[in-house]
This record gives C-alpha cells, structure tokens and sequence, in this order.
C-alpha cells in the first residue's frame, strides 16, 4: 500500500472542501441541483481521503503518524536584550498539521457528518449558491480545528468556524434566526477572546526557544504546539527555571499562578462551546432555529471542538491543575449531565429535548475528562464520536419530519408511525442509541467513562448513573410520543423520508451499530494514542 506520510495527504484533505468551494462560486446560482451535486461531491473527497488515512494508520506507533509543516508568517523583533551572541528575534507562525490518535477520530466523525448534512441540504429554499460556499468554508474551518499543530492556525480555523456558522444560522434559519445567530456569535466571541489571551501568554512564555544555524543565534517566538508541549514538560526549559536559578532574570517564567490562570481561561473559552452549565443558553437557540443540514453539523461536530480543545490545551499542558480541579470538573460533568436530562424530560418541543440531551451527553464527557485515567479518557472521546453521529442522526430525522408536519411540538404530533414507517423506525433506533442501549454506540462511550469514574470518583459516578437512567425516561417519552399514539388526520398523507433523505440515515446508524458491535474499531486508535500521549499524566497521578 502507498505510504501515505510520503504526500501531504494532510494539506489536500484541509484544502478539498475549499477546492470545492471555488467550484461552487463558478457556477450558476440558479443551477440549484447541480451546486448540490457538486457540494456533495466536495464532502465526500474528506470523507475518502479520511478512510484512507484510518486504513493506513498504524496504531503501535501511538503518536502522530502524519505531520507537514512549513514557515507561514516570519516577523523580525527589535532586540530586547543587550546579548551580542544573539543575531536575530523573530516571532514565528508555521503552517503546522498533524494527525494522531486523539484526532483522527474526530476528523473522520467530520467528514462523515459533513457529507450526510449536504446529502441532507435539499431543504434549502434560497440562495444555495451562498448556503454551500459557506458550507464548505465550515468544513475546511472544522477539519482545520483537528488537524492544527500550531495555536495561530487552530485560532484562524476556530474562528472560521464561528464566521461561518453565523451567516448560516442567520441567513437560512427560522423565524428567530438573526435573534440566534447573534446570541451565538456574542457567547463564541466572548469564549474565542479568552482563548487568544491564553494563547498569546504561551506564546510568549512556553512558545520561546532558541536555535543556532551555523553562527547565526535566534531567539524565537513561537506558536507550535509541539514546543510549547515540550517546554512545558521540560522542568529545564526557561518557562520553567526559576528567575534566581539563571542570575535573577527570566521573563519567560511562568509562575503558579499564571499556570493556573491560563488553565481557568482555557476552560471557559473551551467550555462555553462545549457548552457548560451555565453558559448553554446559545445553544438551545441555535439547536431550534438552525436549518436542520446545519444543526446536524453544530452538534454533531462543533460541540466537540470545545471537549477537544480541553483534552489537547487543558488536560495536556496543564496536567497538575487538572488533577486538582478533577472534582470540579466532575461536578461540572454532573450538573450537565443531571440538568440536561431534567429539562429535556419537561419539553414539549423535540428540538428542545435533543438540544438539552446533548447538554445532558456532554456532561458525560466532562466526567470522563474528570476521571483523569486511559479508561475515563477513552470513553469521552468514544462518546465524543458516538453522540456526533446519534445527534446528527436525530437531527436529521427531525428536519425530515417537520418538511412533512411543519411542527416539532410534541403534543402536535403522534402516530407517524402508521403513514411514515421508515422515518419513525429511525427515530426509534436513534432513540436507543441515545439513551444507550447495548449494541450500539451510545453504551459503550457511556460505560467506559462510568468504569474510569468509579475508579477515582465512585460516589460522583454512582449519581451520574442516575443521569443516565433519567435519558431512558426522556428519550422514551419523546420518541413514542412522536411515532406512536392518536394521529392527526392531516399527517395520514404524508410522504415517508425520499431517498436522498433515507441515505444519510442509514448510513450514520449503520456506523452507530458498527461502533456498538465492534468498539475496537474505535477504541483500539484511541489506546496507544492515550498510552503514548497521556499515559506519563496517568502515572505521575498515580505514583504521587
């Protein structure tokens, strides 16, 4: 087989949806069906390309196996020292992408959630021209999030993602869509400001190193996130040496305090795209004003940004102050995932139940985070990937129902199951996996953390079982609600789900049945990643 690290497989991966995006912008924007077909094709190019790469991935190798960078921006400094052995300072961005273990899940959950909500896009009623170029601007923004091995780059790519998810829900939203794509620019915004902050202060500190090339010495800023973790690992790197250990001066010194402020920053700005309890009320808006192709990609997909970023800057750069706040983390965890499972069971809107169940579901992903061990921290991952495919899929089907009823109210609907049997056994099957029966995906991310919990927090864990209890309740309750019971009249014509409908509805449970049934297919990617990039955390909290 082709060994793939020989090519920047990584670099045509990120650029493909924006050569499809160029597509898109030169066609006609009256040719509606023809700028579907090419957008779709543009999603399924990652989808191929990220097969490849799980196909050619070697597990034992545990770290990145795929790397390409290059010098991006080189600014000149002005000297800040009087040191004649030093010829240059410059501060330096580099075009930086890599793929791990960690990431490679996460990539492939993008492109196969993109490719399903463009199959699923046929609802658009306006301006499809638009409404893909910045749909595919979001997938390159996405994949950029994952891909990222340098802070500005994850920075520039997780504020396109915001950019674009704005003129999406704003423009071909519901009635509330200006109101909404506001509400979530405001809270993003506010969480994007604390993460440059945090940023800049690496940068400056555990992002400087110096290099020597022949007789040229260059002191160097930099925002790779392979030195900033190394240094920050390094008890001889200068962010860590004590001013009084190098002759009393050391402004690359960071200080508790600081490693503590810059961890408390990375977790509000991280968290508030999680979302945390209490900074989850965007959300909801966006989940019940969104188009459905959108929403399907915002909790599918950009949810788990937020849990990425405090796995790869959080947990990773700052382990001691992760350990420390691991029952805060816990408690965070279990106020989501307990508030989200009470409020989603008094709903009488569907959206509203889903968008608080993926609150309630990424409580368990923080618990996970929490149990700081290879178990808690797989099972958030799995269930990162699990509930991305449960909530398109949901999602999916509740925009497919409301073309057909042009309603989500629950107490609207009722019986479906008689004149849209395809649809409703859908809805059912998601159901499941939602509130995680065995078999299917949603168990198993939820057993793995619940096996890593009780081993460091058992009497946290044992209440979040009650969170998990309380989904069955209102994810049951929901679904029979919809397909079963009285029905109303004017539903008895309704159509069932059309093929490009049906499609990406079976596609997304065949791979939620696939992780049920064969979770090594997951968990075996995650394993060495965690043994090699996580592992030395796990043993030092062990060994004190």
């Amino acid at each position: 087989m082709m060994n793939l690290s020989d090519w920047p497989i990584l670099t045509v991966l990120l650029l493909s949806p924006l050569a499809g995006l160029l597509a898109v912008l030169l066609l006609p924007s009256k040719r509606n069906r023809l700028l579907h077909a090419v957008a779709v094709i543009a999603t399924l190019v990652p989808l191929v390309l990220s097969g490849w790469l799980y196909v050619d991935y070697d597990n034992h190798q545990g770290g990145s196996n795929y790397e390409e960078q290059a010098v991006w921006v080189d600014v000149p400094l002005n000297k800040e020292t009087q040191q004649a052995a030093v010829s240059e300072y410059k501060f330096t961005i580099q075009y930086a992408v890599g793929l791990d273990g960690l990431s490679l899940p996460l990539v492939i959950l993008t492109a196969l959630v993109t490719a399903m909500a463009a199959f699923a896009s046929i609802h658009v009623k306006k301006r499809w021209k638009a409404f893909f170029a910045w749909f595919l601007l979001l997938e390159a923004g996405m994949l950029g999030v994952f891909l990222a091995r340098d802070l500005f780059l994850f920075f520039i790519s997780f504020e396109i993602t915001i950019i674009a998810m704005y003129f999406l829900i704003g423009i071909w939203g519901f009635y509330n869509r200006e109101r909404a794509a506001n509400q979530f620019l405001l809270y993003n915004g506010l969480g994007s400001a604390v993460l440059l902050i945090a940023f800049l202060i690496l940068v400056n500190t555990a992002g400087f190193r110096i290099e020597q090339v022949d007789d040229v010495v260059q002191f160097i800023y930099s925002g790779s996130y392979t030195d900033i973790a190394r240094n920050m690992a390094d008890a001889s790197a200068w962010v860590n040496l004590l001013p009084e250990s190098i002759g009393g001066v050391n402004p690359f010194h960071m200080t508790d305090a600081m490693h503590w402020t810059l961890f408390i920053m990375l977790l509000v700005g991280f968290g508030i795209k999680l979302p945390i309890f209490p900074f989850h009320t965007w959300m909801l808006k966006v989940h019940t004003e969104a188009p459905p192709a959108v929403v399907m990609i915002h909790s599918g997909i950009l949810l788990k940004m937020g849990a990425y970023g405090m796995i790869r800057f959080g947990i990773y750069l700052f382990p001691e102050q992760a350990k420390e706040w691991s029952v805060v983390l816990a408690v965070l965890g279990l106020i989501n995932l307990l508030y989200g499972a009470l409020i989603a069971f008094r709903q009488t809107d569907l959206r509203l139940v889903l968008a608080y169940s993926s609150i309630s579901h990424m409580g368990i992903v923080l618990l996970g985070l929490a149990a700081f061990n290879a178990a808690g921290l797989q099972g958030a991952v799995f269930q990162l990937v699990s509930h991305g495919l449960i909530s398109a899929l949901l999602f999916l089907i509740v925009g497919s129902l409301y073309e057909r009823t042009k309603t989500t109210e629950l107490p609207e609907l009722g019986g479906l199951s008689r004149s849209l049997p395809f649809t409703s056994g859908m809805l059912l099957a998601a159901g499941l996996a939602s509130l995680g029966l065995p078999g299917l995906s949603g168990f198993v991310g939820e057993l793995l953390t619940l096996l890593g919990l009780f081993d460091t927090q058992p009497w946290i864990a044992g209440f979040a079982v009650l969170g998990v209890i309380l989904t069955a309740v209102y994810v049951l309750r929901a679904v029979l609600k919809t397909t079963f019971g009285p029905m109303d009249e004017k539903y008895a014509a309704a159509k069932d789900a059309r093929l490009v409908e049906a499609f990406p509805m079976i596609v997304l449970l065949a791979f939620i049945v696939l992780l049920g049934c064969f979770p090594s297919l997951l968990t075996d990617t995650l394993q060495y990643s965690v043994n090699t990039l996580f592992q030395p955390l796990f043993s030092a909290r062990s060994g004190g």
